[in-house]
């Protein structure tokens, strides 16, 4: 549908749209005006933030996109992230923070995979929400997250439509309603614990290193410090052509390197550190003893220049700047210079000054990129603006050595490395869970109770499931299953009969249905009085059948790897050593009952030791409901668990014990 917005195809890219309410019919060109003033002013109001930040691939901007099919003229960006996912939920903050600034705004915005944001709070989405109808009900308004509602099918709401709202109308509904139309609390928690930290999570993500490269790269990345990422893309992804231009090297030569400390995404740094490369001979570059103390400088000094030249590699023979755009020759750039000014952009810095001029060179080169874009075939690639830059700049490499003992030390890069109880506690804080006391294994071990591998399997299995799959109960300690009698019964008479409550209480255990969840209403009407007696009698037929089977599958192989639970009567203990063929024999002989919570905690244990440590279904499955078994200490008890037979229970008259997986249970 046109009156729709459409879905973002380009892998890895997020797409914002603001619109200006109330959108009164006005002028288009002066309605471009007004759409236009306010780029101007939210790219300068947060130019402090926006103008350091190193992009992954491309930055944040913001450009006047005209009215079409419905949707009308608003101001629209869009920025590949690629693999650095933090580029995405920063740009999220962004205009969260744009629609406080500016409460007159309504911001939507979605990637490749639709509403990630609903993605993001999927355990606390309301039941009616999916992806068939969540389109154009995402929106931020005021700072806050809003999800237009459906109205509910006993009620008519005139001001919700029945159907997924088009844009107008859903701008329409934020301004009037905005109350009746903000997320529940927990859904804007979710998000909310995404994005939290900033701004001061970006200097977070940075990562300082010293690096040994060409003293030409040194000076485009101390102007240019953003062109870092576009060199470790080009080195990380690239190909055989690529590395012909680095045969013999034409721009960065190996003889002029010199030590310097560059900074980096921890993104970009891992793309680079995890990479291995030996450069070709006829290059010129290498390496010293993986044993020498500054080894690590060199190696990423040598795939940074790599990245250059490449970059440079890929221009035209007949590269020429005249053509390009110059900042300075803008109409906007004076304007937005002075805005700067306005907004302490300088920090009091004294004009002509070294940081002076730094911010300054920030600010155009932050210009160019997102407020005033040129048309693609003026718009300088990273390779034409390097090359543009060592024509205009001059520098002594003998200044530039000197400068290393100068060099502020480089970051410790130990978070590259993850232990297994670090890896749970980032799986936790993103998973929203509580983080536990740190305990030790034995303590662990020691006070784990079965009992709520037990429960929490009940509740999955009570849970709601359809061909889209299956809900997770989360906690259930601390978020119990409720059941509704009158839903369950009314449920049962459809089926049964209207009597079907008055059956055995074999039949209708209660503690079976104590773990059923209602959180769907079951209208279900009860069916005629005069079909009572044939459901009554089909309903003794089917415990015949059932009592049979049951009878049958006793004594195979089947029934026996059951653990079942023993009759506490004293003549069950005489009959005890009858052998099968009595036992087969006798028509009216008492089953003891399967022992289900047993025979549960067994299997579940046991695929849980042969999984070795490794993801697995038990583990996946527990995980996701708060479960967290202990790890397996006992490794005999592992090797010996998967030949294991089952637990033989037969010579016990109390609690049983057994070890599965490292864990003692006892029952």
């Amino acid at each position: 549908m046109e009156e729709n917005m459409m879905l973002t195809t380009v892998e890895d890219t997020v797409e914002y749209h603001l619109f200006l309410i109330p959108d009164e019919s006005k002028d288009p060109g002066k309605h471009r005006e007004i759409l236009e003033k306010y780029i101007e002013r939210i790219m300068t109001q947060f130019a402090p933030m926006l103008a350091p930040y190193i992009w992954q691939n491309q930055p944040f901007n913001l450009r006047y996109k005209p009215g079409k099919g419905g949707v009308p003229a608003h101001m629209y960006g869009m920025t590949k992230f690629g693999d650095n996912i933090e580029d995405e939920w920063f740009i999220v903050y962004l205009i969260k923070e744009i629609t406080k600034e500016f409460p007159e705004l309504v911001a939507r915005i979605e990637d490749n995979d639709g509403e990630f944001l609903l993605i993001e709070a999927a355990d606390f989405l309301p039941k009616w929400l999916d992806p068939d109808n969540s389109a154009n009900r995402v929106f931020f308004h005021h700072g806050e997250l809003c999800i237009i509602p459906v109205p509910r099918k006993s009620e008519t709401v005139s001001w919700l439509p029945t159907t997924p709202p088009t844009i107008p109308q859903a701008l329409n509904i934020i301004s009037t309603h905005p109350e009746k139309v903000l997320a529940s609390e927990s859904i804007r928690a979710a998000v909310n614990r995404r994005i939290r930290g900033y701004p001061e999570k970006i200097q977070a993500s940075l990562h300082r290193a010293h690096c040994f490269l060409p003293a030409g790269i040194a000076v485009v990345l101390k102007q240019r410090p953003r062109l870092v990422a576009a060199a470790v893309q080009a080195f990380y992804l690239r190909d055989p052509i690529d590395l012909r231009a680095c045969r013999v090297f034409k721009t960065f030569l190996p003889e002029t390197q010199i030590m310097t400390s560059v900074t980096f995404t921890k993104c970009l740094y891992a793309q680079l550190i995890q990479q291995r490369f030996v450069p070709d001979r006829r290059s010129g570059y290498r390496l010293p003893p993986p044993s020498h103390p500054q080894y690590r400088a060199h190696e990423l000094g040598m795939k940074l220049a790599h990245g250059f030249e490449i970059l440079c590699s890929k221009c035209s023979p007949h590269f020429s700047n005249s053509k390009k755009s110059l900042v300075t020759t803008s109409p906007l750039w004076a304007s937005f210079l002075e805005s700067l000014k306005k907004n302490d952009y300088f920090k009091g810095l004294i004009e002509g000054s070294a940081q002076y001029r730094e911010r300054l060179e920030m600010a155009k080169n932050y210009f160019q990129l997102s407020v005033d874009r040129p048309e693609s075939s003026l718009a300088m690639s990273p390779g034409e603006e390097i090359l543009t830059m060592l024509q205009t700049v001059t520098f002594d490499i003998e200044e530039l050595k000197k400068e290393d003992a100068n060099l502020p030390p480089e970051d410790d890069d130990q978070w590259l490395e993850l232990s297994p109880d670090q890896l749970d506690q980032l799986l936790q804080k993103a998973a929203g869970t509580k983080e536990s006391q740190p305990i030790s294994k034995k303590e662990e071990e020691q006070n784990y109770e079965l009992t709520q591998v037990t429960d929490s399997m009940k509740a999955f299995i009570s849970k709601v499931s359809t061909h889209k799959g299956a809900e997770l109960p989360r906690e259930p300690s601390e978020a119990p299953i409720t059941f509704d009698a009158d839903s369950f019964l009314n449920y049962f008479d459809k089926i049964l009969g209207p009597k079907a409550q008055e059956s055995d209480s074999d039949d209708l255990d209660e503690e079976d249905f104590e773990y059923l969840d209602s959180d769907d209403d079951l209208d279900l009407k009860m069916q005629e009085p005069g079909e009572e007696a044939s459901l009554k009698g089909t309903l003794d037929d089917l415990k015949s059948y059932m009592a049979q089977m049951d009878q049958e599958l006793a004594h195979t192989s089947m029934g026996k790897s059951f653990t079942t639970k023993k009759q506490m009567d004293p003549s069950s203990k005489t009959t005890s050593n009858n052998s099968d063929e009595e036992d087969s024999g006798a028509g009216d002989s008492v089953m003891a009952p399967v022992d289900v919570d047993l025979n549960l905690v067994s299997n579940i244990l046991e695929s849980y030791s042969s999984q070795a440590g490794l993801a697995g279904p038990v583990s996946n499955l527990l995980q996701s409901m708060g479960v967290q078994l202990p790890d397996n200490s006992d490794h005999r008890a592992t090797i010996e668990s998967t030949n294991a037979e089952p637990m033989d229970t037969e010579s016990h008259t109390g609690p049983c014990s057994t070890t599965k997986g490292g864990i003692r249970t006892v029952w």
